[in-house]
């Protein structure tokens, strides 16, 4: 027999990777930067070459590619893949040149630059990311503009908003987690340091008038993805309402959506991203940035899984989708990165 016990020792672990875009075999770079350099000589370029190669490689091939095109043509493949290409396909091409971390950093440092914010991003990379990733953001968003996202999202956002946000970016190795472990350990011991858990989410929202929104916050960026999926679960066994219309009920706005994002995540994150998408390419005018946000930066990490949720939670493939809500390169792009319909 076997029981869940909480840890201050364990930070949450790697997650589980479902690529659609794996290690190209039989694999040369060199010939990969001469069909480069050819497409993008050709009269009218050959846009059909280039997304081939792009897509079916992973970023640290294509980083090699890049290395053999410089090599050979004498100036940078990105300063050329930018003269050659427009539009959704380049947006795409020169974001496949980029980690995904470094991807993540820049559209983070996009959606706080200039005037106003674009909240909508800022919520959907930050509280939809593991604790993993959000370390290796920051580490990669100093080295990249010289700056320190913490302070930069401080100077972009307010409230409890920024409470939460700057929580979720200052990471620390303390995540309370779950891990299976023999019986032989004080069952009741782990069961109430769960149930305080799900008592103290009870009491700083619905139990009282108005909302422990600082509660709230540590509970979910203190907490590990494991031991929040089991809360969760439990959570409507102590309120007439699930955590997610528990948090419809009490907080507004910018806070209610990066809420709701860190539960669904916490619940079903590839589930997240396949409703992003669908919205995304269903509303009017397909939201060209979040399709592509969402399909390059998870190409190498859960692409494989969120086709599958798509699949399953709305009737057809996420390829159909495709197909039918956007049109040329843009399309082909797309659908390279995705891969063939299983």
């Amino acid at each position: 027999m076997t029981l869940f016990i909480s840890t201050d020792l364990l930070c949450q672990g790697q997650e589980a990777r479902f690529p659609t875009v794996l290690p190209a075999t039989d694999f040369d770079p060199d010939r990969d930067a001469a069909r480069i350099e050819t497409a993008i000589k050709t009269k009218g370029v050959d846009e059909q070459t280039i997304i081939d190669v792009l897509t079916k490689r992973t970023y640290s091939q294509r980083r090699e590619v890049a290395f053999s095109y410089e090599r050979r043509a004498k100036k940078d493949m990105i300063t050329a893949l930018k003269g050659a290409l427009s539009g959704s396909l380049e947006t795409v091409a020169l974001g496949l040149m980029k980690s995904a971390t470094q991807f993540d950093a820049s559209e983070i440092r996009g959606s706080i630059k200039g005037l106003g914010t674009d909240e909508e991003t800022l919520i959907e990379i930050l509280c939809s990311r593991s604790n993993d990733e959000l370390v290796e953001i920051k580490k990669v968003y100093k080295e990249m503009f010289k700056k320190e996202l913490e302070k930069d999202v401080a100077g972009d956002t307010s409230g409890n908003f920024a409470k939460l946000l700057l929580a979720l970016v200052q990471v620390r190795c303390n995540h309370v987690s779950f891990t299976v472990l023999p019986q032989t350990l004080n069952r009741a011991s782990v069961y109430r340091r769960f149930t305080d858990c799900l008592q103290a989410l009870y009491d700083a929202g619905v139990k009282i008038k108005g909302t422990d929104v600082a509660t709230w916050i540590s509970i979910m960026s203190e907490r590990s993805a494991p031991h929040l999926q089991k809360v969760f679960q439990r959570y409507k066994s102590y309120s007439p309402y699930d955590m997610q219309e528990s948090i419809m009920k009490e907080v507004k706005g910018d806070l209610q959506r990066s809420f709701l994002v860190l539960v669904q995540c916490f619940e079903n994150k590839q589930l997240f991203f396949a409703k992003r998408l669908n919205e995304a390419m269903k509303s009017k005018g397909a939201k060209e940035k979040i399709v592509t946000r969402i399909i390059v930066s998870r190409c190498e990490v859960d692409l494989k899984k969120i086709c599958s949720e798509y699949k399953a939670n709305f009737g057809q493939s996420l390829q159909q989708t495709i197909a039918e809500h956007t049109k040329g390169d843009y399309q082909k792009v797309l659908l390279g990165l995705c891969g063939a319909e299983e």
